[in-house]
Parts: C-alpha cells; structure tokens; sequence
C-alpha cells in the first residue's frame, strides 16, 4: 500500500505531503483546486511521460516520491530480481524532473528506466479515472475483464508467445513465396545468361592477351613465315652461308690456338658464337614449321574475342573476372529458386505447425474465458442491484474469431439498466451515473481477483446522488476493508463520510501566486466539510447534524 506520498514543484503544488490510510482515504476539495494534479503526479510514478510544462517553479526541479508497504508478491521480487533491484517491504519510488526537461526515475535509490517504473508501478497501484469509464465500451477492455476474473495471466502468455512465432513465421513463408515468384519470373532470362556465360568457358583476364597475341601472328603469318625462311637462308642456305663462313674462321683460328692464349681464347669465343648460331638456325627452322596459314583458325579466334566483347559490353564490365564473378552470381540466383521449393515446403510445415499450436492454445484460453462468463454475470448482477440498480441484467456475448494477439475470442458486454430492455451495447444504453455504477461493480469483481496493494478513484460517483451514493460508498467502503487500500477522489458527501481518514485540498491564493494545499482534517473539521458538501458554503445546522451522524454510523 502507498504509505507516503510527497510532490514538490509540481504544477500548482509547492509541496505536499499525504499519508493514505491502510483502508480508505477520502480526497474532496472545491473544483480546480488540485485534485487531479495530485493523480497526475501519482502518473508519473507509475512512468507517465513528463512534461517541464509541469514545473510550479521553472527553475527548480520536480520531486515526486511514493513510500510503498509491499506484501508478498512473487510476481513483483521477480521483476525486482530481474533488473537487479534491492527488494524490501518497504520500498521508495522516486520520479525527478529538471528544468531542462531530463527525467530520471529511481527505485530504492537505484536509476531505473521507464519502462522498468511502469512494470513494477503496474503491479502497485491502479488509477481509475473517469476515462477508464469511457474504456468500459471497449471490446478489449471487456475482454481483459474476463482475464483478470479468469487468472488467465500464464494463458495468455503462452498464447501471445505461440502467435507472435506464428506470425513471424506467417511473414517469413510469405517472404518466401512472394520471392519466389519474383525470382521464377527472373530465371529464364537468368539461365540464358548463364548458360551464355558458362558456354564462354572463361579462364581468366590473361586469356584475353593471349588469345590476341595468337591472332595477331596467325594474321601475319604469310609474312613471318617469309622472314624466317630468308632468315634461315642467309644464316645456313649455301656454301657461302653465315654459318659455313663461321665455321671455317673457327677451323683456321684452331690452327694458331696452340701458339698463345690470346689466339686461343679468340678461338673459344668464336667457337661460342658459331655454337649459339646453330641453336638460333635451329629455333628458326623449328618455329618456320609451326607458323601456319590457316584462315579458319583466324576466323575462330575472331570469333571468340568477339564474343568475350560482347559479353563484356552486355554486362557492362572490362574484364573477364567480372564476368566470372556475374556468372557465380547468377549460379547463386538459380541455384536459389530451384531450391527454393524446397525451403517454402519446410517454412510450410513449421509454419502450420505452429498455427496449430496457437489454435491448441486460443482454445484453452478460450474455454478459461467462457467458463468464467456466466460467474461474471452473476456477480455484476448482484452488485448493480447493491448500488441500486434492481432491473439491471447484464449479458457477455462470446464470439469465436480468427486468431489475433489477444486471443480467439471477442467479448461484448451487453447491459440494461431496465426491467423488460433487452440487453445492448454500454455506449448506447449507459448513462453517466449507470456507467460509473457499473464500473465500480467491475473494479469490485477484479479486485479480489488481483494482488494490486493500492486502487484510487477519481470521482467514481460521476452521475449519482442520494440513496445511490450511500450504497456505493459501502461498496466503496467494503472493498477497503477487506481487500485493498483505497483513495477516492469525490465529491459526494454520502461517499466522504465513509473514509477512515479524510484529506481536504484547497487553493492558498495568500502569496503572490495560486498555490495548491492539502490538510487532514480532524473529526470536526470532516464535520463541517461533510455539511458543506450537504448545504453549502454556510451549512446550516441540520446540516452539520447530519453530518455528525453520517460520520458516527461509519
């Protein structure tokens, strides 16, 4: 339960300091005065968004602290546990925000992020304002009710974890098969260009140097062939012949190779040249028999650096690995799609795999819901009539749908606060004050049903007076007693008279600006509020008198 609340700088509030009571605590104060500034400040201890716009004073920054008894909670040491929280009975959540607009929220001392504040604030307290009211014609709202009445928490984890891999693999299956049919479109043209580029038989970017090498000799070869065979005749063709006239100048120096080494080494080196000339005639004649004139050969050539060209303009690359390198690619893309039958059968099967689990799972949740169905009717029904509405019938329509997040199930609580009126949509049948009854009933049915320490109402009583409100306020009244504290915002006598302890905010306009207080009032104090809220400003004294006994039969 909330023990302490402190707010300071916040909006009109300079400072205020409230100790609820363990039961029930009574909120009243004249319109404006700051009542739901006081629910706003509560907001951001639960990790509501802040705003500097906030600030009673720009410069200094704001202070919101709530001191929480805490009993046994599993739910709560877990999330404690899992952010690395120190967990106590008694623990302090803190929200701070700077005139710069930074917000920072701390639990035990410990910095905390939002979203970790709103976890364990869920788990607190619940405010109920006016605009929860509202929710109450919501089909998920209602269909939360039923959860909550039902203890459906490990259910619908287990279902929403099935759905969300359903849905994940829903979305990878269709990935698949609309790439697939991208890709199918793609691969006739895609296998011509491959079957194009593996047909080239592609080495490297050298081929292309030799092959143009090789070309350019076959297209010269008439004339190279000429040259080599002058080459030869001149070197070796006659008895006069470069290599017969060599041959004979070694034979004479050999004759004077014995008289001196001058002469001999002159011979040696002579006999070298006519060596290395024979091995020249001999290269020559060699390469003389290969160089053939084929014109056929030529045109192949042409043909295929032709076609190396093309390939490369049509790919828009300047070299053969390139091409390579798109061929691999292109291998890839088509190895992909025809295996790509193969992986949708598979995704396919987890797919409808896991669409079965999530219908196996939709159902048991479905069947906790609807067993639940008629309990809640019932209870809501004996509550209306508690709170003055005899003729009230209530009705929850159960729908079978195709799964979604929450579930396979759509509820719609159907309600007539009338003898003979056949039950309808809330929205179309409710007013203010048959809304806010049965919203009371609602939290009332929940709240045995949940471990929140703290409820707070914000004007629950909207749309009700006299008799009406004195049976809430026992409602009220009882669900404090026995199962959780409770503050109610209200502006109904009947209701006020019932808290254990009664909280008075007002405006202080003594300084130079509007400032928002609040004080506990002692037993007359409450006294003479209560007769205000009966008579008036000047209450008179029946007034007063009835509220003296209001106070004394609580």
């Amino acid at each position: 339960m909330l023990k302490n609340l402190l707010i300071k700088n916040y909006a009109l509030i300079q400072e205020l300091e409230m100790k609820p009571d363990k039961e029930l605590s009574i909120i009243t104060g004249e319109t404006g005065a700051g009542k739901s500034i006081m629910l706003g400040a509560i907001g951001l201890l639960l990790g509501h968004r802040a705003d500097t716009k906030a600030l009673f004073d720009d410069k200094e920054k704001c202070i919101i602290e709530g001191t929480f008894e805490v009993p046994e909670h599993d739910s709560l040491k877990n999330i404690f546990a899992e952010e690395e929280l120190d967990y106590d009975a008694t623990n302090i959540i803190r929200r701070e925000i700077s005139p710069s607009g930074k917000s920072r929220a701390f639990v035990n001392d410990t910095p905390v992020t939002l979203e970790v504040l709103k976890k364990i604030g869920s788990m607190l307290v619940d405010i109920h304002s006016q605009h929860d009211t509202l929710q109450l014609g919501s089909n998920e709202y209602q269909l939360q009710i039923i959860d909550i009445y039902a203890q459906n928490q490990i259910l619908i984890t287990n279902y929403t974890e099935a759905f969300k891999l359903y849905k994940k693999t829903l979305s990878e299956y269709n990935d698949l098969v609309n790439n697939a049919e991208i890709l199918h479109k793609e691969l006739d043209y895609n296998q011509f260009l491959l079957n194009e580029l593996i047909n080239a038989e592609l080495i490297s970017d050298q081929e292309i140097d030799l092959i143009e090498d090789e070309l350019r000799i076959l297209e010269s070869a008439e004339e190279i062939k000429s040259k080599l065979v002058i080459s030869i005749e001149i070197l070796s063709g006659s008895e006069s012949s470069v290599i017969n006239n060599l041959r004979q100048s070694v034979s004479v120096l050999n004759q004077i190779g014995n008289i001196s080494t001058r002469h001999r080494n002159l011979k040696d080196r002579l006999e070298s040249c006519y060596i290395e000339l024979k091995d020249v005639i001999l290269e020559l004649e060699n390469e003389e028999n290969t160089v053939d004139l084929d014109p056929e050969k030529v045109i192949q050539i042409q043909t295929r650096l032709d076609f190396i060209y093309r390939l490369q303009k049509k790919h828009q690359v300047s070299k053969v690995q390139d091409l390579i390198e798109i061929k691999n690619e292109l291998e890839n893309k088509v190895s992909k799609v025809l295996n790509f039958d193969e992986e949708i059968n598979k995704v396919k099967l987890d797919l409808d795999k896991n669409l079965k689990n999530v219908n196996h799972l939709g159902e048991q949740l479905s069947d906790s819901r609807k067993n639940v169905i008629s309990t809640v009717e019932n209870e809501l029904i004996t509550l209306l009539t508690e709170v003055g509405m005899p003729n009230a019938s209530v009705k929850i329509k159960h729908t079978i749908t195709p799964p979604t997040l929450s579930g396979i199930d759509t509820i719609n609580l159907l309600f007539s606060a009338n003898k003979g009126v056949a039950p309808a949509d809330l929205k179309s049948v409710a007013s203010g004050g048959e809304f806010s009854r049965l919203m009371l009933c609602v939290k009332y049915v929940l709240a045995a049903k949940t471990s929140l320490p703290t409820i707070i109402f914000d004007e629950i009583d909207t749309g009700i007076s006299g008799e009406i409100a004195i049976k809430v306020g026992k409602m009220i009244k009882n669900m404090a007693s026995h199962r959780h504290q409770v503050i109610a915002i209200s502006h109904l006598h009947q209701i006020a008279a019932k808290g254990n302890v009664h909280y008075f905010v007002y405006k202080d306009n003594t300084s130079d600006r509007t400032i928002s207080k609040i004080k506990k009032l002692n037993n007359d104090e409450r006294i003479f509020e209560i007769a205000k809220m009966i008579g008036g400003e000047k209450p008179s004294e029946s007034a007063m008198l009835s509220a003296k006994e209001m106070l004394e039969d609580n």
